[in-house]
């Protein structure tokens, strides 16, 4: 594994990179309060036979987190995923997305071409504007929170949210790793990455679904009632789609159960189409 920082229009992006030189290309995005360790287990259940790049986004693990909010919009973020795939001259690869990160991943690929689409608990965003300005506003309080109570305390109650109510069956060792990766976030880096790139503040791509043909997988969990709710509307509208909905896991399928969704994602790369 190599890890690399390069500078990226004027930021500095971290990511790690497996077997440099592999025939089948994946980068993986990970979730609000995540990095590149989110998919440790993931990618060391993978064959060698895929050159992996797994990137902290903005605001998280090694990446810079700028004061400047306007940097975290998802206009941005397409924009240093792009220049970093020029800069390493990848193209054709998979790009993988959980939550936050297959929403940066979904908006990629509705601007520029990739070979297949893995989202994982994801979602198109909100066209009520209702619903915007309140997720926004809920995430505005939120961030506010994490500035002015510290990292510590927004963990206390971020790992106890409904959302993540299954990974309470996980061992302790598993919940202190979870626990260590989101404490060894940043208090601005999240708070920005919350204002600048939120649900309620980044575009719908509901309107931009129809127009993608690349084949687009799927994937929650039984027990994630919403966004398993959601693949289902988003099947109705994507061209070449399949949903995959796993048995008595949550939100964080790749955390709950790695080595399962490692091999999905293994089964995925080595087809052709969506079947």
């Amino acid at each position: 594994m190599e890890s690399i920082t390069v500078n990226i229009r004027g930021i500095d992006i971290h990511f790690n990179r497996y077997n440099n030189g592999a025939v089948d290309k994946i980068v993986f995005l990970h979730g609000f309060t995540g990095s590149t360790h989110t998919w440790d287990e993931v990618i060391s259940n993978l064959p060698n036979t895929f050159d992996t790049l797994s990137i902290d986004l903005i605001g998280h693990g090694e990446t810079s987190k700028p004061i400047n909010l306007a940097r975290y919009a998802v206009e941005e973020q397409i924009a240093d995923l792009h220049a970093l795939f020029q800069k390493l001259q990848w193209r054709n690869f998979s790009l993988v997305g959980y939550s936050m990160g297959g929403r940066l991943a979904l908006a990629y690929a509705s601007q520029y071409p990739v070979k297949r689409l893995i989202l994982e608990s994801s979602s198109p965003g909100l066209t009520d504007k209702v619903e915007r300005l309140n997720r926004k506003q809920s995430d505005e309080q939120l961030a506010d929170r994490i500035l002015e109570d510290g990292l510590t305390s927004f963990v206390d109650f971020w790992e106890r949210i409904p959302l993540f109510q299954s990974q309470q069956k996980l061992s302790l060792e598993k919940k202190e790793l979870i626990r260590q990766e989101r404490l060894a976030g940043s208090e601005i880096g999240l708070a920005n990455s919350l204002r600048g790139f939120s649900t309620g503040v980044q575009p719908s791509y509901w309107d931009k679904l129809e127009k993608i043909d690349i084949p687009t997988f799927l994937i929650t969990g039984e027990l994630d009632e919403k966004f398993s709710m959601l693949a289902k509307t988003m099947k109705k509208y994507l061209q070449n789609v399949a949903h995959k909905e796993i048995n008595a896991v949550g939100h964080a399928i790749h955390v709950e159960n790695p080595e399962l969704f490692a091999t999905i994602v293994e089964d995925i790369i080595l087809k052709e189409d969506v079947r």
